[in-house]
């Protein structure tokens, strides 16, 4: 599965309930996070925002959660990158793009514009939802996801 930035912000630093099945499975090795230096750059640049300032993150130990539960692979690129849908934003291309390169399942987000590309995503076999929306028909292991 792939976890965009708000997605990741929701669970390390606001312990959003949306994102407690997700972490939890994370946590025992139950699914695998991928992620690229890129998304791990981006999560380090927005970390010290003001906006953030109430919620007082440990940017270390975000970083490092980060470190210790993401699997980094290498950007996706090449002909794969011509079939992926393109985002509204740019920013969020990278999200997208890995989720189709490596055959994720889940990309977890809930900015609207990757969320927008649900149905083209969904024919690559990549499905775009929110944290707490992966059961499906209450049969949690027929949705349960393969990255």
């Amino acid at each position: 599965m792939v976890l965009d930035t708000n997605t990741v912000l929701d669970w390390l630093v606001f312990d959003d309930p949306g994102c407690i099945e997700l972490s939890r499975r994370i946590l025992q090795g139950q699914w695998v996070w991928h992620a690229t230096q890129a998304m791990r750059d981006e999560l380090a640049h927005v970390l010290p925002r003001a906006a953030f300032a109430r919620w007082q993150p440990d940017i270390a130990c975000v970083l490092a959660s980060f470190d210790q539960h993401a699997r980094l692979v290498a950007p996706a690129g090449g002909e794969m990158t011509a079939q992926v849908p393109p985002c509204k934003d740019p920013d969020d291309q990278k999200f997208i793009d890995l989720a189709c390169a490596i055959g994720a399942r889940w990309l977890f987000s809930r900015d609207r514009a990757l969320l927008d590309l649900a149905r083209p995503a969904r024919r690559m076999g990549v499905e775009v939802l929110k944290p707490g929306d992966w059961v499906v028909g209450g049969s949690e292991e027929a949705s349960a996801p393969r990255q």
